[in-house]
């Protein structure tokens, strides 16, 4: 069985990513698929009584430390066992489909006029319900053409400029909106400049855009 799977231009070893969750204590087993362009990581925790959101989020950390962003799955399923076939294999056809509601942080709604637009633009960009003011854009399936996507919808929507790296440095909605306010207090060259650069960005493939942000 092929483990190599190309995801937003980048090809990726399925098997690299279980082997760093493998070898942490909290995970006794762990299987990482591609489910509709996402890497999803289906795990059974050592303790089943562990608490899920705080091992989903141990596990990102543990990962973001050892390999790029693009090979952090989107999604952590924690089952209580891996659904096998009559003949002791993977059931892959038994696997839950993986949940974008659970991605999301206890839904805080958006304060004030920018909060509530780039909630709109975020929900709308990332085929979400709804977008929250704790809500991380990246956890919540985003990548870098979807966000290069989202600055271009900002600034015809808001006239509003903000650059790539500051979405990175600050992918969560309430702090990302106070970027963006303090970024349009700037001078009108340096807004120049950031017009500039996203028109440069729109025409760059999703690998480029990573290499350029790493």
């Amino acid at each position: 069985m092929d483990h190599q799977v190309k995801i937003r231009g980048f090809r990726i070893e399925l098997g690299e990513i279980e082997a760093r969750l493998q070898a942490h204590p909290a995970v006794r087993e762990v299987m990482v698929l591609a489910v509709d362009g996402q890497l999803a990581a289906y795990l059974v925790p050592a303790q089943l009584d562990h608490d899920q959101q705080s091992l989903r989020e141990t596990l990102k950390t543990e990962l973001r430390s050892h390999l790029p962003d693009y090979m952090v799955p989107t999604h952590f399923i924690v089952l209580d066992k891996m659904p096998l076939t009559a003949n002791g294999k993977l059931d892959r056809k038994a696997l839950p489909a993986p949940d974008a509601s659970r991605l999301q942080a206890a839904y805080i709604a958006p304060q004030g006029e920018l909060e509530q637009q780039l909630a709109a633009i975020w929900a709308d960009v990332l085929k979400v319900e709804q977008v929250g003011r704790s809500d991380n854009f990246f956890e919540l399936g985003g990548h870098s053409l979807l966000a290069v996507q989202m600055l271009v919808r900002v600034r015809e929507q808001l006239q509003r400029e903000v650059g790539l790296k500051d979405l990175f440095e600050q992918p969560v909605l309430t702090d990302f909106c106070t970027t963006l306010q303090e970024k349009n207090g700037e001078s009108d060259h340096a807004l120049d400049e950031l017009t500039k650069s996203l028109e440069a960005l729109k025409r760059l493939s999703a690998e480029e855009i990573d290499n350029l942000i790493a």
